[in-house]
């Protein structure tokens, strides 16, 4: 990217020179069904790659996911996609992947409970150990428990936690979030941006108001 004068490279897999576990996923990516913005990181535990954690994913479903920018996803988040889903209309179990004539039971995909892509917004904090499953979307800013099993779709801004995870608060008020959405600093030319982080940590209202307005 041009006109970058500080903070690290979007493009460069291992942004932390020595250190193999922290990664950002968009370079790191193979497959054109995972969709991921500039600056979303995978804290690995082995330095295993991303794609890794995300399981089922067969192309012939057609489902993605798409993560958005500034994303903090810990060690072990994992993501369920559709193709886990077993028929559920009748016997759960899977006759048509054992061949020797079961194959013939392979059910269709309209056959199939599948819940569509998968969607986390950006500046999202995933914990440690977190479980995202089919079709699950999360707002901006929302905040996602360690070892929490997300199964319906979380509100921008919003923390949750547990199994299956549960609201535990906002982060802000209805207003202030509405404010932040309109803003959305993630969408910010990067110099202005990097010229204004510190705003951005504390969220700085009357700063991320006026930057917003110099960046139309």
């Amino acid at each position: 990217m041009s006109g970058i004068t500080e903070g690290p490279n979007p493009n460069k897999i291992y942004p932390i020179d020595g250190n193999k576990n922290v990664q950002f996923i968009k370079p790191s990516l193979t497959k054109g069904n995972i969709v991921a913005g500039d600056y979303t990181y995978y804290d690995s535990k082995d330095g295993e790659f991303f794609e890794n954690q995300v399981l089922y994913h067969y192309e012939i479903i057609g489902d993605r996911l798409i993560i958005g920018k500034f994303c903090s996803i810990g060690p072990g988040v994992t993501f369920i996609m559709n193709g886990a889903n077993h028929r559920m209309d009748g016997s759960t179990y899977p006759f048509n992947i054992f061949g020797n004539g079961w194959e013939k039971h392979t059910p269709t995909l309209d056959m199939l409970p599948l819940k569509g892509d998968t969607v986390i917004g950006n500046d999202v904090w995933i914990g440690l150990d977190a479980v995202i499953m089919p079709g699950v979307k999360i707002g901006d800013g929302a905040i996602i428990g360690a070892k929490s099993v997300v199964t319906k779709d979380v509100e921008p801004f919003t923390i949750v936690g547990g199994n299956p995870a549960k609201q535990i608060k906002k982060r802000f008020s209805e207003s202030k979030i509405s404010e932040l959405l309109k803003i959305k600093w993630w969408d910010l030319e990067h110099q202005i941006m990097n010229d204004n982080i510190d705003a951005i940590l504390s969220y700085d209202m009357e700063v991320l108001k006026q930057i917003s307005k110099a960046d139309d």
